[in-house]
Protein backbone atom coordinates (compact mmCIF):
# COMPACT_ATOMS: atom_id res chain seq x y z
CA UNK A 1 0.00 0.00 0.00
CA UNK A 2 1.39 3.59 -1.19
CA UNK A 3 2.41 5.63 1.93
CA UNK A 4 2.34 9.46 1.18
CA UNK A 5 4.04 11.88 3.23
CA UNK A 6 2.81 15.31 2.79
CA UNK A 7 5.25 18.44 4.12
CA UNK A 8 3.20 21.95 4.59
CA UNK A 9 0.07 19.43 4.78
CA UNK A 10 -2.25 22.73 6.52
CA UNK A 11 -0.93 24.63 3.00
CA UNK A 12 -4.00 25.43 0.67
CA UNK A 13 -3.07 23.43 -2.35
CA UNK A 14 -2.08 20.57 0.23
CA UNK A 15 -5.89 20.99 1.21
CA UNK A 16 -6.82 20.01 -1.66
CA UNK A 17 -4.28 16.98 -2.17
CA UNK A 18 -5.76 15.48 0.85
CA UNK A 19 -9.13 16.06 0.01
CA UNK A 20 -8.38 13.89 -2.82
CA UNK A 21 -6.68 11.20 -1.33
CA UNK A 22 -8.60 11.13 1.98
CA UNK A 23 -10.44 8.19 2.55
CA UNK A 24 -8.63 6.26 -0.33
CA UNK A 25 -8.37 2.89 1.49
CA UNK A 26 -5.04 1.88 -0.98
CA UNK A 27 -3.55 4.76 0.35
CA UNK A 28 -1.83 5.71 3.72
CA UNK A 29 -1.12 9.26 3.93
CA UNK A 30 0.86 11.02 6.77
CA UNK A 31 0.18 14.83 7.13
CA UNK A 32 3.31 17.04 8.87
CA UNK A 33 2.74 20.30 9.74
CA UNK A 34 3.80 22.94 11.85
CA UNK A 35 0.58 23.53 13.57
CA UNK A 36 -1.87 20.23 12.86
CA UNK A 37 -4.47 20.94 15.11
CA UNK A 38 -5.46 23.03 12.01
CA UNK A 39 -6.27 20.09 10.52
CA UNK A 40 -8.74 17.33 10.31
CA UNK A 41 -7.02 14.01 8.99
CA UNK A 42 -8.79 11.58 6.93
CA UNK A 43 -9.65 7.75 8.09
CA UNK A 44 -6.38 6.82 6.08
CA UNK A 45 -4.21 9.69 7.34
CA UNK A 46 -2.07 10.83 10.73
CA UNK A 47 -0.73 13.78 11.69
CA UNK A 48 2.51 14.34 12.72
CA UNK A 49 3.53 18.20 14.08
CA UNK A 50 6.91 19.19 12.76
CA UNK A 51 9.44 21.56 11.28
CA UNK A 52 11.29 20.27 8.04
CA UNK A 53 14.18 21.59 9.34
CA UNK A 54 14.40 19.67 12.54
CA UNK A 55 16.56 16.66 10.68
CA UNK A 56 15.54 13.85 13.58
CA UNK A 57 11.67 14.57 12.86
CA UNK A 58 11.73 14.71 9.36
CA UNK A 59 13.95 12.10 9.12
CA UNK A 60 11.71 10.06 10.95
CA UNK A 61 8.87 10.87 9.02
CA UNK A 62 10.13 10.62 5.65
CA UNK A 63 11.30 6.98 6.58
CA UNK A 64 9.62 4.24 4.96
CA UNK A 65 7.41 6.42 2.87
CA UNK A 66 7.10 5.76 -1.32
CA UNK A 67 6.54 9.71 -2.28
CA UNK A 68 7.05 12.74 -0.49
CA UNK A 69 5.27 15.55 -1.74
CA UNK A 70 6.25 18.92 -0.14
CA UNK A 71 3.91 21.90 0.05
CA UNK A 72 6.50 24.78 1.35
CA UNK A 73 7.42 27.97 1.51
CA UNK A 74 9.34 30.69 2.95
CA UNK A 75 12.68 32.99 2.58
CA UNK A 76 14.45 29.47 3.85
CA UNK A 77 13.00 27.03 1.31
CA UNK A 78 16.27 26.41 -0.45
CA UNK A 79 17.69 25.03 3.41
CA UNK A 80 14.12 23.19 3.42
CA UNK A 81 14.66 21.87 0.22
CA UNK A 82 17.76 20.67 0.99
CA UNK A 83 16.87 19.41 4.57
CA UNK A 84 13.93 16.97 2.39
CA UNK A 85 16.95 15.47 0.11
CA UNK A 86 19.16 14.62 3.09
CA UNK A 87 16.15 13.00 4.76
CA UNK A 88 14.87 11.41 1.67
CA UNK A 89 18.52 10.21 0.77
CA UNK A 90 19.32 8.68 4.37
CA UNK A 91 16.20 6.77 4.56
CA UNK A 92 16.28 5.57 0.79
CA UNK A 93 13.09 7.09 0.16
CA UNK A 94 13.44 8.32 -4.23
CA UNK A 95 10.52 9.76 -5.50
CA UNK A 96 9.86 13.77 -4.38
CA UNK A 97 7.22 16.05 -5.84
CA UNK A 98 8.03 19.78 -5.13
CA UNK A 99 5.93 22.88 -5.57
CA UNK A 100 7.81 25.99 -6.02
CA UNK A 101 6.39 29.15 -8.32
CA UNK A 102 6.78 30.55 -12.50
CA UNK A 103 9.42 32.81 -12.93
CA UNK A 104 12.09 30.79 -11.08
CA UNK A 105 13.50 30.42 -14.43
CA UNK A 106 12.94 34.10 -16.20
CA UNK A 107 10.92 31.89 -18.71
CA UNK A 108 7.66 34.32 -18.37
CA UNK A 109 7.54 36.10 -21.51
CA UNK A 110 6.70 39.13 -22.57
CA UNK A 111 4.63 42.24 -20.61
CA UNK A 112 3.65 39.34 -17.99
CA UNK A 113 7.27 38.25 -17.01
CA UNK A 114 8.18 42.12 -17.13
CA UNK A 115 5.36 42.24 -14.58
CA UNK A 116 5.74 39.49 -12.35
CA UNK A 117 9.47 39.96 -12.06
CA UNK A 118 8.84 43.05 -10.80
CA UNK A 119 6.06 41.43 -8.23
CA UNK A 120 8.17 38.62 -6.60
CA UNK A 121 11.08 38.41 -8.52
CA UNK A 122 13.56 38.81 -5.27
CA UNK A 123 11.31 36.66 -3.59
CA UNK A 124 12.07 33.84 -6.41
CA UNK A 125 15.79 33.16 -5.47
CA UNK A 126 15.05 30.82 -2.67
CA UNK A 127 12.85 29.16 -4.81
CA UNK A 128 15.22 28.86 -7.59
CA UNK A 129 17.96 27.81 -5.28
CA UNK A 130 15.72 25.08 -4.34
CA UNK A 131 14.85 23.59 -7.79
CA UNK A 132 18.61 23.76 -8.62
CA UNK A 133 19.14 21.15 -5.56
CA UNK A 134 16.31 19.51 -6.31
CA UNK A 135 17.58 18.59 -9.81
CA UNK A 136 21.12 18.08 -8.56
CA UNK A 137 19.58 15.56 -5.68
CA UNK A 138 19.42 12.89 -8.02
CA UNK A 139 16.32 11.74 -6.41
CA UNK A 140 13.36 11.02 -8.99
CA UNK A 141 11.55 14.07 -8.37
CA UNK A 142 8.75 16.41 -9.90
CA UNK A 143 9.13 20.15 -9.91
CA UNK A 144 6.01 22.15 -10.04
CA UNK A 145 5.87 25.66 -10.92
CA UNK A 146 2.25 27.41 -10.76
CA UNK A 147 0.98 30.44 -12.25
CA UNK A 148 -0.50 32.76 -9.98
CA UNK A 149 -3.11 30.93 -7.89
CA UNK A 150 -6.72 31.41 -7.63
CA UNK A 151 -9.80 29.37 -5.17
CA UNK A 152 -11.84 28.82 -8.11
CA UNK A 153 -13.57 25.54 -7.88
CA UNK A 154 -12.12 23.66 -11.35
CA UNK A 155 -9.41 21.84 -12.36
CA UNK A 156 -8.45 23.09 -15.63
CA UNK A 157 -4.87 23.18 -16.41
CA UNK A 158 -1.77 23.22 -19.36
CA UNK A 159 1.75 21.80 -18.67
CA UNK A 160 5.25 23.24 -19.73
CA UNK A 161 8.28 21.80 -19.95
CA UNK A 162 11.55 23.55 -18.19
CA UNK A 163 12.91 25.53 -21.18
CA UNK A 164 9.66 26.05 -22.34
CA UNK A 165 8.26 29.66 -22.38
CA UNK A 166 5.43 29.64 -19.33
CA UNK A 167 1.90 29.71 -20.65
CA UNK A 168 -0.91 31.40 -19.30
CA UNK A 169 -1.08 33.82 -15.78
CA UNK A 170 -3.33 31.98 -13.26
CA UNK A 171 -4.25 28.61 -11.82
CA UNK A 172 -6.79 27.32 -9.44
CA UNK A 173 -4.87 25.36 -6.30
CA UNK A 174 -7.37 22.79 -7.03
CA UNK A 175 -5.85 22.37 -10.73
CA UNK A 176 -2.32 22.03 -8.97
CA UNK A 177 -3.94 19.43 -6.62
CA UNK A 178 -5.15 17.82 -9.20
CA UNK A 179 -1.79 17.68 -10.89
CA UNK A 180 0.13 15.93 -7.62
CA UNK A 181 -2.43 13.82 -6.86
CA UNK A 182 -2.12 11.91 -10.51
CA UNK A 183 1.20 11.73 -10.10
CA UNK A 184 0.87 10.28 -6.52
CA UNK A 185 -1.50 7.94 -8.02
CA UNK A 186 1.13 6.97 -11.07
CA UNK A 187 4.27 7.39 -9.85
CA UNK A 188 6.27 7.48 -13.33
CA UNK A 189 4.40 10.04 -14.53
CA UNK A 190 6.46 13.57 -14.93
CA UNK A 191 9.23 11.89 -13.35
CA UNK A 192 11.84 13.64 -13.44
CA UNK A 193 10.12 16.82 -14.93
CA UNK A 194 9.99 20.46 -13.90
CA UNK A 195 6.54 21.20 -15.07
CA UNK A 196 4.83 24.90 -15.47
CA UNK A 197 1.22 24.76 -14.65
CA UNK A 198 -1.50 27.46 -15.70
CA UNK A 199 -4.88 27.63 -16.80
CA UNK A 200 -5.48 27.65 -20.71
CA UNK A 201 -6.60 30.57 -22.31
CA UNK A 202 -5.44 33.13 -19.18
CA UNK A 203 -2.86 34.70 -21.18
CA UNK A 204 -2.73 38.57 -20.06
CA UNK A 205 -0.24 41.22 -19.46
CA UNK A 206 -0.73 40.16 -15.40
CA UNK A 207 -3.67 37.80 -13.48
CA UNK A 208 -7.36 39.00 -13.48
CA UNK A 209 -7.44 39.90 -10.13
CA UNK A 210 -4.43 41.96 -9.66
Amino acid sequence: MPDILILGASGQIARHVIAMLGGDPNLRLTLFARNPKKLTAPANAELVQGDVLDGAKLKSAVAGKDIVYANLTGEDLDDQARAVIAAMKETGVRRLVFVLSLGIYDEVPGKFGNWNNAMIGEDLKPFRRAADAIEASGLDYTIIRPAWLMDEDEVDYHLTERNEPFQGTVVSRKSVAGLITAIVRSPQLHRNGNLGVSKPGTDADKPYFM
